[in-house]
């Protein structure tokens, strides 16, 4: 019978990743990767699993797709073929956002477009309790991944163009957040080859210099934020000048500024809905 360490040392040396090794060792067995320590021997019938999973890790496949689990914060969530996966990137923009909210009394209106799986509303309800939340989603595939991982959160989903989405709502939301697809359609051959075979391109490219979606993100913001609300937009690395352009020309902004992320590349963009306070 297989041991863990063996296969362990078989997994690094194919995937050349030890953590994924042990992800993937870790689901195989039904296991938290943590309690491998405990683990000894493995059966046949999980050392077969581990080992198809390492093949198909090996051709490319995510990891999280392998398990169907992404980690984001605070928060654990399903994922699959069909939906986003959530990056670490987004999760600094999250906290921004998050820290917001903490700084508002009572119970804070939040949108989150482009919600994929569902994971920044996710996160922003464990850290944030008390917000009404909603999240809008365009694909039905990623809509029904993001209402499992929603479920029992208080957050409404609504699927549907973000364009036309929520109008109830007009004037009176606190903070919009969104992580949108935002990679040119000229930088193609550019991004990883696992992330564009696998990954669905309506979550990663955006028009001929990727500022379709934000360009609809920064004027369903407007339309949706009180004054004095907040929207931020996450971005490619490249986008951080061209972004806040966008913001500023779709009018009805102040404080318009990018922010780096922890490589300090640009990252995500943020302002805030211009205008009187009733009152």
């Amino acid at each position: 019978m297989a041991t863990v360490p063996v296969l362990l040392a078989d997994g690094t040396r194919r995937l050349r990743a030890p953590a994924e090794a042990r992800t993937l060792l870790a689901h195989a067995l039904g296991v938290e990767p943590a309690r491998l320590a405990l683990v000894h021997e493995v059966p046949p019938d999980a050392a077969g699993a581990y080992a198809a999973l390492v093949e198909r890790r090996a051709a490319g496949e995510p990891v999280q797709y392998l398990t169907g689990r992404a980690w984001f914060r605070t928060v654990e969530v399903g994922v699959g073929p069909g939906v986003f996966i959530p990056r670490p990137e987004t999760e600094l923009m999250t906290g921004w956002a998050i820290d917001r909210l903490a700084a508002l009394p009572g119970d804070p209106v939040v949108v989150e477009l482009c919600a994929g799986s569902g994971a920044i509303s996710a996160a922003i309800a464990a850290e944030r309790p008390g917000c009404r939340q909603y999240a809008v989603e365009l694909s039905p595939i990623a809509a029904r991944v993001a209402e499992q991982n929603l479920a029992g959160s208080g957050v409404a989903l609504v699927e549907g163009d973000m364009a036309e989405a929520l109008g109830e709502l007009d004037g009176t939301v606190d903070l919009v957040i969104a992580n949108p697809p935002y990679i040119p359609l000229e930088a193609w051959e550019q991004v990883a080859v696992d992330v564009r075979t696998h990954e669905p391109e309506v979550a990663l490219f955006s028009g001929a210099d990727g500022l379709d979606a934000l360009r609809v993100v920064a004027r369903v913001a407007k339309r949706l934020l009180r004054p004095g609300g907040f929207v931020c937009a996450e971005h490619a690395e490249v986008q951080g000048g061209s972004v806040v352009d966008v913001f500023a020309a779709a009018g009805g902004y102040s404080q318009v500024a990018d922010h780096p992320d922890l490589n300090d590349r640009p990252r995500y963009v943020t302002a805030v809905r211009a205008g009187k306070l009733a009152g």
